[in-house]
């Protein structure tokens, strides 16, 4: 009996992270035969193929080559691409992750060809339309076949939404799966040494989002308050490519590189990136992933956005919502031990990739014979 073939759509960087796990939970199988799709969507050395080699992924089995562009021109030509790759290569599954503007395009692909798509990490929802990534969601939960969600707040999210609730299997947070994956290699990683971060306390920054970064009125106050933390507690400021040209545009990028207390940082592979993370007195950020870690590690978690798709890491985890004008007054309290605990939400174990293979097994009827 023929192998079931399964694509796992891959396109930014936090999509190898939830892409890892499940390829090494269905590689060995022998119904099934898994491989990558790189859309291509985020290229740079550091933001994907280093992120290949970090998590011992193979090469994709097909490379895209989308690139940057406006969401119509990288939407429309990852339709286009992904459905030549189809037509050519017929799978018998796509699953998608996460929420980029490839996670749409692909699923609205698979559902025109009357492939089952699949959705990791279905159900998140911030409630806020004016983000690109809140439209991706909605249209690719609404014509996957089936959603795998992270969390039970996800569950309750698309049964209001009226999906039938037999398309859903609740199987826990794969960005769990990826960090415990790699736990031995981040704690072996000498990248806060290297950074002479090792024996001090410190502050993570990353943003990236275009309500951050993009405009000086936003981002010239955000830049005040960095400054302003750095004189408090040593700042290491992981930029993305997005950020630095911002920073650079708006004059800021001098500001921050001179700042005593402050060190700008280039993207980090991901196992030397984790190991930053985990050494971290607090983190600022606007990345849903780091909501996420950062609740399951336990340290706090600034998330500079106005809503966030992932609320149980306010409602149960480390994180809370912050501006530019409120972002001293929660880096004092953390300063002076004045933050929750949190905990660790349900299934967040390390085990969501087992779980999801049981489950596609359970609908795929050549993993029953």
């Amino acid at each position: 009996m023929p192998k079931q073939t399964i694509h796992l759509i891959a396109a930014a960087r936090p999509n190898f992270m939830k892409v890892a796990p499940l390829y090494h939970a269905l590689k060995d199988l022998d119904w099934c035969d898994a491989k990558i799709v790189h859309t291509g969507q985020h290229y740079d050395m550091n933001m994907s193929d280093v992120f290949v080699r970090d998590l011992g992924l193979p090469e994709p089995a097909f490379h895209l080559g989308i690139g940057s562009g406006t969401h119509a021109q990288q939407t429309g030509g990852v339709m286009i691409a992904y459905e030549k790759v189809c037509m050519e290569h017929r799978p018998d599954w796509i699953i998608v992750v996460g929420d980029v503007n490839s996670t749409a395009a692909c699923a609205m692909v698979g559902a025109k060809l009357w492939i089952p798509v699949v959705h990791l990490e279905a159900g998140l929802r911030s409630g806020d339309r004016s983000m690109p990534e809140e439209i991706n969601r909605l249209v690719t939960d609404a014509i996957a076949d089936v959603l795998w969600t992270p969390s039970a707040d996800a569950d309750e999210n698309l049964l209001r939404e009226g999906v039938p609730p037999e398309k859903i299997d609740l199987i826990g947070n794969i960005m769990i799966d990826s960090f415990e994956m790699m736990r031995e290699r981040i704690d072996a990683s000498d990248e806060r040494s290297k950074l002479g971060l090792a024996d001090e306390d410190y502050a993570l920054v990353t943003l990236h989002r275009p309500s951050n970064v993009d405009t000086d009125a936003t981002l010239s106050p955000i830049v005040d308050e960095l400054l302003r933390i750095s004189a408090n507690i040593r700042t290491v400021f992981v930029a993305h490519p997005r950020t630095i040209k911002s920073l650079k545009q708006h004059g800021h990028y001098e500001r921050l590189a001179g700042a005593p207390g402050l060190m700008l940082l280039d993207p980090l592979p991901y196992v030397g990136f984790m190991n930053v993370v985990t050494g971290a007195k607090l983190v600022i950020t606007d990345s849903g992933g780091l909501q996420e870690e950062t609740t399951y590690l336990g340290i706090p978690c600034l998330t500079m956005r106005e809503n966030t798709e992932r609320p149980i890491t306010i409602s149960q985890g480390t994180s809370a919502l912050v501006r530019a004008s409120t972002l001293w007054d929660e880096v004092e309290r953390i300063l002076a031990e004045d933050w929750k605990k949190g905990q660790c939400p349900p299934l967040w174990d390390g085990k969501t990739a087992e779980r999801a293979v049981a489950a596609l097994a359970s609908r795929s009827p050549d993993a029953q014979a």
